[in-house]
């Protein structure tokens, strides 16, 4: 619990919304505050500064490589989740009647974005159905592959798969989707939201069998909104086009080339845009170091995975609440739903009163509770109180 002491914001709330958006540790602000200070200090526009800027852009790039097990030239920074994800995809090689296959458990940006891309380049759109798997994960990852073998249609160019699922929490097995993907005759490209996972569960493997995996730091890793990344295959960069462009994607940013052939660079860089905020840099590293303070990504699952599997059991165990698991859960999220109780968004605003923080979720219409490593047992008791209030 070393970590918390760091977090004001967790000095004066119980808090369950690391899904939504995790805590920023002092020394992470402190961290930002240093590079806004030192960029002033070089610059911020002269000769001396960019060498500072282009070793934060590098280092903070190699560290979230290194995370997701991917080099270097294949991970580009990106300001969220939606941008990491949309920016590549719409780069993509489409053809007229291609098929994407989308699971029914993706987020609305997401998916509004496929819709538009399918509306221009005249695709169709398949559902993956994976919202009612909910048993083990055994048993889900035999239904993921077994659905998406009689949903795959010969023309389908990419599926599109969180991670984590944002809704029912469940892991959905990237790998072995992967795997079956490249016996297909198009071999699709695997597009993953990677919101929920990254921070949260190991995600080497999935981020690297996937084509495009992309992810926030300001939701489990505790960093600053405004920065994330995206971890591309080596196919990607080879066959994908940059979409929203600017001197970030250009090998050489100083001049207009108008009958230059192919302008942009060559790896992950030819995905990213414009000016970024770098000070935010440095308290997404600052972020990232102290988790691995804590541990191993295997060993903060099992903390998180402890706190969350009692939550479940404890609601579980009361009567008029159901977890949408049937079994304990294998990440952090914890989503229910209340029998005879106000709608979901009223109990968040009741519960919100009581200095208790977890939100309310559409599809389906459920609550959900977020556990991490710095959640703690008086925190697990307090919303069970508070939830056995709003029962009948």
């Amino acid at each position: 619990m070393q970590l918390r002491q760091q977090m004001p914001a967790l000095a004066n709330k119980t808090y369950f919304n690391y899904g939504g958006q995790g805590p920023l540790p002092t020394a992470s602000l402190e961290a930002i505050t240093a590079s806004w200070h030192r960029i002033q200090e070089l610059g911020p526009f002269t000769t001396d500064v960019w060498p500072f800027i282009a070793a934060e852009v590098n280092r903070t790039r190699r560290l979230l490589a290194q995370w997701c097990g991917v080099p270097p030239h294949r991970m580009a920074l990106t300001e969220n989740v939606t941008s990491g994800c949309v920016l590549p995809l719409w780069g993509l090689p489409f053809s007229s009647g291609d098929h994407l296959l989308i699971s029914d458990c993706e987020h609305p940006g997401v998916v509004a974005a496929c819709v538009e891309l399918a509306r221009r380049e005249q695709l169709v759109i398949d559902t993956l159905p994976v919202k009612h798997l909910r048993g083990t994960a055994s048993d889900t990852d035999a239904g993921v592959l077994q659905n998406l073998e009689t949903t795959l249609h010969p023309r389908t160019r990419l599926v599109v798969l969180s991670h984590l699922l944002w809704n029912t929490g469940q892991v959905m097995p990237i790998e072995a989707v992967a795997n079956q993907l490249k016996q297909h005759s198009q071999h699709p490209f695997l597009l993953v939201d990677a919101a929920q996972s990254m921070g949260q569960i190991p995600v080497q493997a999935a981020a690297a069998a996937s084509d495009i995996y992309a992810f926030t730091g300001h939701k489990w890793c505790f960093g600053p909104e405004g920065l994330g990344g995206v971890a591309l295959s080596q196919r990607v960069l080879e066959q994908g086009q940059p979409t929203l462009i600017g001197w970030r994607s250009l090998q050489d940013e100083s001049k207009a080339v108008f009958d230059a052939e192919d302008p942009f660079h060559h790896d992950s860089r030819r995905f990213e845009v414009a000016t970024s905020c770098v000070p935010l840099m440095a308290g997404l590293r600052c972020s990232l170091e102290l988790m691995d303070q804590e541990g191993p990504a295997e060993e903060r699952l099992d903390q998180i995975l402890q706190h969350s599997q009692m939550l479940w059991q404890s609601l579980d165990a009361m009567e008029g609440i159901t977890p949408l698991l049937s079994v304990p859960p294998t990440s952090g999220l914890v989503s229910f739903q209340l029998e005879n109780a106000p709608p979901p968004a009223d109990v968040v605003t009741a519960l919100g009163k009581q200095g208790i923080w977890i939100r309310d979720l559409a599809d389906p219409a459920c609550l959900r509770a977020c556990t991490h490593i710095t959640t703690s047992s008086e925190e697990l008791n307090q919303l069970s109180e508070a939830l056995a209030t709003h029962q009948g």
